[in-house]
C-alpha cells in the first residue's frame, strides 16, 4: 500500500503539470490542423479532446480524493445535469456553466472540470450521446477549471471578475462547439464559411453567457457558502 501511494504521488504531480498543456492542446490542434488543411482534422481533434478529458479525469482519480470530497463534487455534477434537463425548453439557458464555476471556486480546479464534464455526459443520457459529447465535456470542464484557477487567485471574490468570466464562459463554450461543427460539417472549409457559422450561433452564445451571469447571481452566495462550510468542516 505504501509503495502504491508513493507511485501515485509522482503520477499525480506529473498529471497536474500536464493539465494546462492538455487543455491548451485542444484548441491549438483544431487551429493548426485546419490551417494545415489536414483532411482528418475533425477526427484527429476529437481524439485530442478525448485524451484531454481522460487526462483530467485520471488526474482527479490519481489525486486520491477522499469520499467526503467526492460527495460534493458528485452532487454538484448531478445538479448541473438535472438543471440542464430541466431548462431544456429554453435554448442555451442552462445552469451548467454557473455550477461548474461554483464547484471550481469552492472545491478546486479539478473538481470544477469534473463537474462540468460529468454534467455533459450525464445529461446526454437524456439529450442523446454522440461525437458532440466529448466536446461538451471538454468545454464545460474548461469553464469549471478556469473558474477554479480564478477562485484560487481570489479573483472571483470581485463581482466584475465573477460575472465577467460567467459571461465569457458562454462565448468560450460556443466557440469550442462551433469549432467542432465547422471542422466536422462545413465543406469546403473556408474562412467566410467558418465566420458565417460562428456568426449564426453568436446570439445563442450571448444568451448562454447572460444566463450564466443570472444563474451565478442566484447561486453564488448561498451555494458557495454551503460548499465552503462542507470544505471547512471536513478539511477538504
Amino acid at each position: 500500500m505504501i509503495g502504491e501511494k508513493q507511485t501515485r504521488r509522482p503520477l499525480a504531480r506529473v498529471l497536474t503539470a500536464a493539465e494546462p498543456l492538455a487543455l491548451a492542446a485542444v484548441p491549438a490542434a483544431m487551429a493548426c490542423l485546419a490551417l494545415a488543411g489536414v483532411r482528418a482534422t475533425a477526427g484527429v481533434s476529437l481524439v485530442v479532446a478525448l485524451l484531454c478529458v481522460a487526462l483530467l479525469l485520471v488526474g482527479f482519480e490519481a489525486s486520491r480524493p477522499a469520499l467526503r470530497q467526492l460527495m460534493p463534487t458528485a452532487v454538484l455534477a448531478a445538479l448541473a445535469a438535472a438543471g440542464r434537463v430541466l431548462f431544456a425548453p429554453l435554448p442555451d439557458v442552462k445552469p451548467v456553466s454557473a455550477i461548474a464555476i461554483v464547484a471550481g471556486a469552492a472545491l478546486g480546479r479539478r473538481s470544477g472540470f469534473v463537474v462540468g464534464a460529468l454534467a455533459a455526459l450525464l445529461s446526454n443520457v437524456f439529450f442523446g450521446q454522440g461525437p458532440w459529447t466529448p466536446w461538451q465535456m471538454y468545454a464545460w470542464g474548461l469553464v469549471g477549471y478556469v473558474g477554479g484557477v480564478l477562485g484560487e487567485k481570489g479573483l472571483l471574490n470581485h463581482a466584475p471578475a465573477l460575472y465577467g468570466w460567467g459571461f465569457l464562459s458562454g462565448i468560450v463554450y460556443g466557440l469550442i462547439l462551433n469549432g467542432y461543427h465547422v471542422l466536422g460539417y462545413v465543406q469546403p472549409l473556408t474562412w467566410p464559411a467558418a465566420l458565417a457559422a460562428c456568426a449564426a450561433s453568436l446570439p445563442l452564445d450571448v444568451t448562454h453567457g447572460v444566463a450564466t451571469v443570472a444563474f451565478l447571481a442566484a447561486i453564488w452566495l448561498p451555494w458557495g457558502r454551503a460548499v465552503r462550510r462542507v470544505v471547512a468542516k471536513y478539511d477538504l
